[in-house]
């Protein structure tokens, strides 16, 4: 079993009304686990982030293997005037593989009373050519903050 384990517990602001937002983690040691390397600041198609919390690619992990993956996911969003919260798993985000913007677990969610807490976990094969991440978005009419995220996979081998 391999495991990488991002946190971010700096605010990330998402626009009013924008599309989905690749969550950004930092690297090194303000993550919370990456013992097998896939989430680093040189990427493995040659790419070098140079700002964690600006760059989209900070928010990719990259399979260190193929296997069946095990996503996690925390978001807490801080409160606001939302009528609907979104997020999903995505395969390739950005576009940086033949077949990107594969989305999974994608869920819709009304808000409760207060500050905005979700978890969710969701289960798919991963090929390390091909990064994941966490992506959010909300219907509010101004900017609102993701004050705390969580972005796990556990990759276990598959015959």
């Amino acid at each position: 079993m391999q495991v990488c384990s991002l946190k971010r517990d700096t605010p990330q602001t998402v626009p009013a009304n924008s599309p989905y937002t690749v969550i950004r983690f930092p690297f090194g040691t303000a993550e919370s686990y990456d013992v097998f390397t896939m989430h680093q600041v040189n990427q493995p198609d040659g790419y070098t982030v140079t700002s964690w919390d600006t760059d989209a690619r900070s928010g990719l992990i990259w399979p260190s293997t193929a296997g069946w993956g095990d996503l996690y996911a925390m978001i807490q969003w801080e409160a606001g005037g939302y009528d609907e919260l979104r997020d999903q798993f995505v395969r390739d985000p950005l576009g940086l593989t033949p077949t990107p913007n594969d989305t999974t677990a994608t869920e819709h969610r009304p808000p409760s009373i207060g500050m905005q807490c979700w978890t969710k976990q969701w289960g798919i094969f991963v090929d390390p050519a091909v990064p994941l991440a966490l992506r959010a978005t909300h219907d509010d009419s101004v900017a609102r903050k993701i004050v705390l995220a969580e972005f796990k996979l556990v990759i276990h081998p598959t015959a």
